[in-house]
């Protein structure tokens, strides 16, 4: 999904890059409500996470791989305008680090892999949690099925920019069948990364999921001095 230097061109590159910006921005304003003294650790964590993630390649179909997009489950674990954040600071280290997509492409990777992944992501995650029982099975289902549509999602947004300022020798329908259809397997992986990571947190600590906020009560520790003394009976 990372895309390199010059695959797309400049008026494009350019264009992505100002919806990227734009994007970003929102998500600052944004996730100052959503950070606390309590969260933001968790942020950091949850952006090592995708980082490293995002380095291992998993096995898909005909000789091609896979990796973690993040967006979903960045946006379910710390919100979504966090969520853009550590994506987007990921995809950022990549780029310098690593050369993992090209510097003048970097607005096209933000805008796919992290505004569109959280912006559907979370968004259909949300949505189903309001026709969902309110438990930690439909939460982990939730997560499951936010992050399948979002992986082909990011795929069909990349076409589109593909389809404005391509320049590969490649047809638009190679482009759009190789894409889309790799990335529906790469999201049932993603899918399964997300939804265990998520209900692992949700066992130990569901206080700090924020898109599980308000639907679980958090676990309280309860010692032998917080119990109530049952009176004792009187004797005659």
């Amino acid at each position: 999904m990372h895309v390199p230097d010059g695959f797309i061109d400049a008026p494009v590159s350019v264009a992505a890059g100002a919806v990227a910006v734009a994007g970003v921005g929102v998500a600052l304003r944004g996730a100052r409500r959503e950070l606390d003294d309590r969260t933001a650790p968790l942020a950091g964590l949850t952006a090592a996470f995708v980082f490293a993630a995002q380095m291992i390649n998993f096995p898909v179909a005909s000789g091609t791989s896979g990796h973690l997009l993040g967006g979903t489950l960045a946006a379910i674990l710390v919100g979504p305008y966090t969520g853009v954040l550590c994506v987007s600071v990921v995809l950022l280290m990549q780029a310098l680090l690593f050369a993992d997509g090209g510097l003048t492409a970097l607005g096209v990777n933000i805008t796919t892999m992290a505004l569109v992944t959280v912006a559907v992501g979370y968004g259909l995650f949300r949505l189903l949690l309001r026709v969902l029982p309110k438990t930690r099975t439909s939460v982990s289902v939730a997560s499951f099925t936010a992050a399948v549509v979002s992986v082909p999602a990011a795929a069909v947004a990349f076409t589109l920019i593909y389809a404005a300022g391509g320049t590969a020798d490649v047809s638009l329908g190679k482009v759009a069948t190789a894409m889309i259809g790799v990335h529906v397997l790469i999201g049932i992986g993603e899918a399964l990364i997300t939804a265990v990571t998520v209900s692992s947190v949700l066992a130990v600590r569901p206080d700090l999921v924020h898109g599980a906020r308000g639907l679980m009560k958090p676990l309280e520790l309860r010692t032998a001095g917080d119990r109530t003394a049952e009176p004792k009976p009187s004797r005659a």
